[in-house]
């Protein structure tokens, strides 16, 4: 292109670009390109222009070339497809009447501040250092699928997509990505679609924080067999629609404090087979929706039982440290909400955190209503004798209740046979009758003080007798099985 055919607006980007000059077309620091701007010849420059620069544009000695533009309006699509650019773009509050093209474009560093385009089409986009697009607002699809990036993403404050527009492919597409530090969505980053991460490769963390992802009825984040080098952190995230971390691995964990999940009549949150050092949702207001953790693995689960939704699928979820601190009676509500029902797996593992944590009151606790739940699927004969165990020894992990039942037994039966002392089978042969062991001897199968071979009680006292006699199997058959919680395995 001859220097002869530029305008005055693109003269003194094309006078700047070899010193590495910023041009700064705006009329105050707080004009940025909006829905209405209309900027004319004054402020325009051609994309062939830019194309031109990068592709060709002479360094002066002594600098380095750097595209730098502020508040200008890009007229026609900025084609660099396939084109390796090796001058940095730092384009700023700028205006694009067209999607700028850059696929499979390799570039040193990309950098689009504040500014406003109708879209994005970058796969298998290839940047040495960082793509930078905070605070810009971005109609359409921002497409960046198997893209390289040696550095970070950054697209704090961004906004992409419009509300109620519905789009036939994701809002921000960083599927099969690489890239080789974080990625920053956060400080209002607002995404009106699918915001889709499957796949991707994040050496460092990625963070979501004060994000707003919006997509009612639909996945909001879908980041299916996402591999994220630290963490996803999304503190105070609003969202409005599925975040679907099925086969995510993310070692220190994902942080949803004081987020909202909210998805109505679907899934709010879906990780199964998450592999994760914690899922913390310190704060965080009440889901709705349902939470599916089915085969997922974390460390830490910090959840309050009043986080939890009305639905919840957790068969195969392991953790190994539960928080916060509350009565183990409100997480057990939590297992209850289980769509899948009777769920024994997941009163094996909450049983199990409590006894990594040393709270074996807790964990007998929960072991407890485990067999009282299991109770409910059994026949009518099994419920009743599991009721039994229950009322008895609470199916062996009540051990205090045997010994209530124990004493009352003897304590009734000494007293009977003090005032109504039984007939001596042999009289002169027999022992001095002790009221005390003779109720043990009818109490206790095993044991014996010579007292029942002695005696024979008479009448109704002999029926006692048989009483004692029943209840004392009963009572120490139901401890023996309950000690060994083999009780209503069947």
């Amino acid at each position: 292109m001859e220097i002869s055919e530029l305008t005055a607006a693109e003269r003194r980007v094309w006078e700047a670009f070899p010193v590495g000059g910023t041009v700064d077309f705006r009329e105050g620091p707080d004009d940025a390109p909006g829905p209405d701007a209309d900027w004319g010849p004054a402020r325009t420059v051609r994309a062939e222009v830019l194309r031109a620069l990068l592709l060709g544009g002479a360094a002066e000695e002594g600098h380095t070339p750097v595209l730098r533009v502020t508040g200008a309006r890009v007229s026609g699509p900025l084609d660099l497809q396939y084109a390796e650019v090796a001058t940095p773009i730092h384009l700023k509050a700028c205006l694009f009447d067209d999607i700028p093209e850059l696929y499979r474009a390799q570039l040193r560093q990309l950098s689009l501040t504040r500014c406003r385009l109708p879209g994005l089409h970058a796969v298998a986009l290839r940047v040495d250092g960082s793509l930078r697009m905070p605070e810009c607002r971005v109609l359409g699809p921002v497409r960046l699928g198997g893209a390289r990036i040696a550095g970070g993403v950054t697209l704090y404050g961004a906004h992409l997509g419009e509300p109620g527009a519905a789009l036939d492919e994701p809002v921000l597409a960083l599927n099969h990505v690489t890239v080789e530090d974080d990625i920053r969505a956060d400080q209002g980053f607002t995404a009106h679609g699918v915001v889709r991460l499957e796949g991707a490769a994040i050496a460092g963390r990625v963070d979501f924080d004060d994000a707003v992802l919006s997509n009612p009825g639909g996945t909001v984040l879908q980041a299916r067999n996402l591999t994220v080098g630290s963490e996803l952190h999304a503190a105070r995230l609003a969202a409005r629609g599925r975040v679907d971390l099925r086969g995510a691995r993310i070692p220190a964990g994902i942080g949803l404090e004081q987020a909202s999940l909210m998805n109505p009549g679907g899934i709010a949150l879906r990780a199964s087979s998450l592999v994760a050092g914690a899922l913390w949702l310190h704060r965080t207001s009440r889901i709705q929706g349902t939470v599916t953790l089915r085969g997922a693995q974390v460390d830490f689960l910090y959840v309050a039982s009043d986080t939890w939704p009305d639905e919840v699928r957790l068969d195969g979820f392991t953790y190994t440290r539960v928080g916060p601190r509350e009565p183990v009676e409100r997480r057990l509500e939590v297992l209850e909400r289980d769509t899948d029902g009777y769920v024994p797996f997941a009163y094996e593992q909450l049983t199990a955190a409590y006894r990594n944590m040393g709270d074996d009151a807790a964990a007998r606790t929960v072991q407890l209503a485990k067999q009282r739940r299991q109770r409910a699927t059994l026949p009518w004969y099994a419920r009743a004798w599991g009721h039994l165990q229950d009322v008895t020894v609470g199916y062996g992990f009540r051990p205090t209740r045997a010994a209530v039942w124990l004493l009352s037994l003897l304590l009734a039966g000494a007293v009977t046979y003090a005032v109504r002392p039984p007939a001596a089978l042999k009289r002169g042969e027999a022992p001095d009758f002790n009221p005390v062991f003779y109720t043990l001897d009818l109490l206790l199968p095993i044991v014996s003080f010579g007292q029942e071979q002695a005696y024979a009680s008479r009448g109704v006292y002999q029926w006692l007798a048989y009483a004692l006699i029943v209840l004392g199997w009963t009572l120490a058959t139901t401890i023996a099985a309950g000690v060994t919680r083999t009780i209503s395995r069947q």
